[in-house]
């Protein structure tokens, strides 16, 4: 059976929560991705911003994006799952909270992260198909 171990992007970027917007958006920019952990001082994780974050709450509601910082745009954290968890269980998960990432913790740290590209990449047509249906079939 696929694992998380398997499938995640190990080592995700991360960025403090007393980072600013614009931050986020040149790191998200530089790496070529659409959402970063947020981590606490303590390397605990707080949340992941998205750019659609930036864009909407930033931007659109007229923040100053070099000194919001990205701690109070954070998604909380729903879920996350062990690097040994099974695909049908990240799939469900994923599907079920309508999430598109999905943090991989190992001992309280972030080991890797989970996105909608990573299934697609990485496993079987069936699984990506239900996690399509739960995540966007719904009205």
């Amino acid at each position: 059976m696929t694992t998380a171990r398997e499938i995640m992007t190990a080592d995700p970027h991360t960025l403090r929560e007393d980072q600013t917007l614009v931050e986020a958006a040149r790191l998200m920019r530089d790496q070529g991705i659409g959402a970063v952990p947020v981590v606490a001082a303590d390397g605990s994780l707080v949340g992941i911003v998205t750019d659609r974050d930036i864009a909407i709450r930033g931007v659109a509601d007229g923040g100053d994006l070099t000194s919001m910082s990205i701690g109070g745009l954070a998604q909380g954290i729903v879920s996350t799952v062990g690097p040994e968890e099974d695909i049908n269980r990240i799939v469900d998960t994923m599907g079920g909270q309508q999430v598109k990432r999905l943090p991989v913790m190992e001992g309280g740290n972030l080991v890797g992260i989970i996105s909608e590209a990573d299934l697609a990449r990485h496993v079987a047509d069936d699984h990506v198909v239900h996690f399509v249906q739960m995540v966007y079939g719904r009205g």
